[in-house]
């Protein structure tokens, strides 16, 4: 399904432009590092293999006194300190989650409350993997919609508390961590299409046992669908958006849910290897918060750069995807 477009590229109040723009971007890590080391014992492989079928070499995780907010607040800062905004000035948080402690409250009113956003609207988005990519697009089509002005879309997830140790096929995948960025109505940059899609036939390939919340995926059905995904995602995204993707998107920033899968879906669009961004060696699938931690990483490479048209792509269990092309103007 695509947004109409209307809600995609502009919206013309009184002949002026309104775009959704991204004027901040913030990142928050646990400090506790998880080398495979500590994985490979129990999953009855070694190092290399954790590596080569993953592309991981470590992960983060949280502490056990630290909760999925703390670490949304942390990314939410260093967003709005980007973006040099008060926070008393965000019309609308939406935070992008499948690991909230509690199934009541909501996260992202509590988000509000302690960054001082208090006069925002705020709710969670459950989309999985694909959790911010969609979030953006709700943000964006607010925005230009003339319901927000400033818009704050985080993504956080603490999955290792939700992974079996002993499950070769999730123990060495997961990581925690969050991303957010700002978006701000402007007459330049933002994000100019948006496409969503899912695929729920295949919602059994990745789900939480219901007795102990531990995720269960079947890997290789996963891999085939998640690359297939994308990959229409991508296609679709640059259709509505009348771009090639070949010559016209100078970034790709795809969820980070395993090396392979990025490697495989860079080369089924035949896309240079150094237009993807790959960042998931030190900090693992982190789900929700994959795509914003990959574009600091590219951010901090000097990769992403003012003008440049980046595509954001993910899926995550549901299925659910979602693709968006941006252009990168920070403020």
């Amino acid at each position: 399904m695509s947004l109409p477009d209307p809600l995609l590229q502009e919206l013309v109040v009184g002949g002026v432009s309104t775009r959704a723009s991204v004027v901040g971007l913030g990142c928050a890590l646990p400090d506790q590092i998880i080398p495979n080391a500590r994985v490979a014992e129990a999953i009855a492989v070694d190092e290399a293999w954790i590596e080569r079928r993953t592309g991981i070499r470590s992960r983060r995780r949280a502490a056990a006194g630290m909760t999925l907010l703390d670490l949304a607040v942390q990314s939410a800062r260093a967003a709005l300190e980007d973006a040099v905004l008060d926070p008393g000035e965000i019309d609308l948080v939406i935070l992008a989650t499948v690991s909230q402690e509690r199934r009541l409250p909501n996260v992202a009113p509590q988000l509000t409350a302690a960054i001082g956003a208090a006069s925002a609207g705020a709710f969670d988005l459950g989309a999985a993997c694909s959790g911010f990519v969609t979030s953006l697009a709700v943000a964006s089509a607010s925005i230009e919609a003339g319901m927000a002005r400033h818009a704050l879309v985080v993504g956080a997830d603490m999955l290792s508390r939700h992974t079996d140790p002993r499950d070769r096929s999730t123990a060495a995948l997961f990581g925690d961590g969050a991303g957010a960025v700002v978006l701000s109505a402007g007459d330049r940059g933002g994000v100019t299409a948006v496409h969503l899609a899912t695929n729920g036939a295949a919602a059994e390939l990745i789900v939480t046992d219901p007795e102990t919340d531990l995720i269960r995926m079947d890997g290789p059905e996963t891999f085939r669908v998640a690359v297939d995904a994308m990959a229409e995602g991508v296609r679709a995204v640059c259709e509505r958006a009348n771009v090639d993707p070949l010559a016209d998107v100078d970034l790709f920033v795809f969820h980070q849910a395993n090396g392979r899968i990025t490697r495989a879906l860079t080369e089924r669009l035949r896309v240079p290897h150094e237009k993807v961004v790959d960042g998931i060696a030190e900090v693992g699938n982190t789900s929700a918060a994959s795509v914003p931690l990959a574009l600091e990483q590219a951010r901090a490479d000097g990769r992403l750069r003012a003008g440049s048209r980046v595509l954001l792509c993910a899926v995550g269990a549901g299925f659910v995807s979602a693709a968006a092309l941006l252009e990168w103007e920070p403020a």
